[in-house]
């Protein structure tokens, strides 16, 4: 037998994720206009970013819950039923992983955050679903702010995955509708040989072109900026994909400082914060997700814990939840956790609209998981944020909207600039890169 994957490390922003459903869940069993003595249980699960283990998962929740995963779970008891429906996962790989499973049980699958065109496919994905719009909106929008700033001589790179090879392939075609020249177009992925990662470094250090796309998983795109950040690189203009433009993990690199691209519009969830504040320890002892929370977060361990390094003292429960200083707690540009909030939502109204009339609602309704269903395509309206890397005073880079681009506005007027943007170098004038430069890779502006 092969030896099983390991998960290692924890990413905060996916917790906050994984809590905002929890969250969402409470509010909607609080209501009395939405499943009215109904009550929605859930289980999480962890995919690790890794394909193995999101199919495991997805075989899990089809095949009925694994008691063994999770005994925390009070939905334990129903461990011979399947799930009616399921949110995730956050990447499109693991998501069409999951999504060739499910859908041979015709278990439905909202995804917050899986943007990959490719699983628009209704006859490959027939059950999957998405609050995020398809990349294919995103690679045109990308294209039409590139020709809209004139930049004609630009390089490309992207994850070499599902999602960054669908996502820049779309581009590619409408950039050469948009008579954009694209010098190189490079593929990395993080767990590929440190070689291949120099010479995609490489190819951008060496390039003649100043402005580059780079559709990208944040995984892949840290990386990255932590090989071109070892030797001097020239300034380079970024576009980012949403995938790592409004990631605030990546704020730390500053040779990505005026970078520019499209994010899901920033949202509020009234009591949200308050939920995610409400953890204490003895809460995180209830389940192997807010106790790795807790620990990663006060550098501690929970007692009864194994594998605990040497040194590392044990959490006395003088930790305050209130001082986290990471993306967990980060609720000031809710956008991907927005799309959590809808797809829980979305759930809940469908499963309403079958055994419910009104405000009486039939507990002993069997219905089964492929008549949760939503629009004909799964896909939402394109509306976007533009969003701009400036310098804040205290010398920190953060997340600036300075306009919008909504694909269903008439061709040519998607794109509403709001704020001035900050281009590389401080400018505020738009970088231009000048045909007769391409050989020297001078640029004016």
């Amino acid at each position: 037998m092969p030896p099983q994957t390991q998960c290692y490390g924890i990413d905060f922003r996916e917790v906050r994720f994984a809590r905002a459903m929890e969250f969402t869940i409470q509010q909607i069993n609080s209501r009395t206009d939405l499943l009215p003595g109904i009550k929605l249980g859930y289980r999480i699960h962890d995919s690790c970013s890794t394909v193995p283990i999101a199919i495991r998962v997805a075989f899990q929740l089809a095949n009925g819950f694994d008691t063994d995963f999770n005994e925390s779970s009070s939905c334990s008891k129903f461990a011979a039923t399947t799930v009616p429906a399921i949110i995730g996962d956050s990447a499109s790989t693991q998501s069409i992983s999951i999504a060739r499973v499910l859908g041979l049980f015709g278990i439905p699958q909202v995804s917050h955050s899986s943007t990959c065109s490719c699983l628009s496919d209704k006859n490959q994905y027939p059950a999957f679903f998405r609050t995020i719009p398809s990349d294919q909106h995103q690679a045109a929008a990308l294209a039409r702010i590139v020709k809209h700033f004139g930049w004609t001589w630009i390089g490309a790179i992207r994850s070499d995955s599902d999602y960054g090879n669908s996502a820049m392939a779309a581009f590619l075609k409408a950039a050469q509708a948009e008579g954009i020249c694209v010098e190189y177009s490079e593929a990395y992925y993080r767990t590929q040989p440190r070689s291949k990662l120099e010479k995609v470094a490489n190819v951008i250090r060496r390039s003649t072109a100043r402005v580059v796309l780079a559709f990208m998983h944040t995984g892949d795109m840290r990386v990255l900026l932590e090989e071109l950040a070892r030797q001097p690189t020239p300034p380079l203009q970024w576009i980012g994909s949403e995938a790592w433009i409004t990631d605030p993990d990546i704020l730390q690199y500053n040779l990505c400082a005026a970078a520019i691209g499209f994010g899901v519009p920033r949202s509020v969830i009234p009591g949200l914060r308050e939920f995610l504040l409400e953890l204490t320890l003895k809460k995180a002892l209830e389940s192997p997700l807010l106790t790795e929370l807790w620990e990663s977060s006060f550098s501690c361990h929970l007692k009864g814990q194994t594998g605990v390094s040497e040194g590392v003292r044990e959490c006395d429960g003088s930790e305050d939840i209130h001082t986290i200083q990471n993306p967990y707690l980060d609720t000031s540009q809710l956008r991907i956790t927005n799309m959590v909030y809808k797809a829980t939502y979305a759930i809940a109204h469908a499963i309403h609209g079958l055994i419910c009339n009104g405000t009486q609602c039939d507990k002993t309704i069997q219905f089964s998981p492929w008549q949760v269903s939503f629009d004909s395509n799964g896909d939402p309206p394109a509306v976007y944020e533009l969003i701009n890397w400036q310098f804040k005073n205290s010398g920190a880079l953060d997340f600036v909207t300075v306009g919008q681009y909504d694909s269903s506005r008439p061709r040519g007027q998607e794109l509403k600039l709001s704020k001035n943007i900050i281009w590389v170098g401080g400018e505020t004038e738009v970088l231009h890169n000048n045909p007769d430069d391409y050989k020297t890779g001078r640029l004016t502006y």
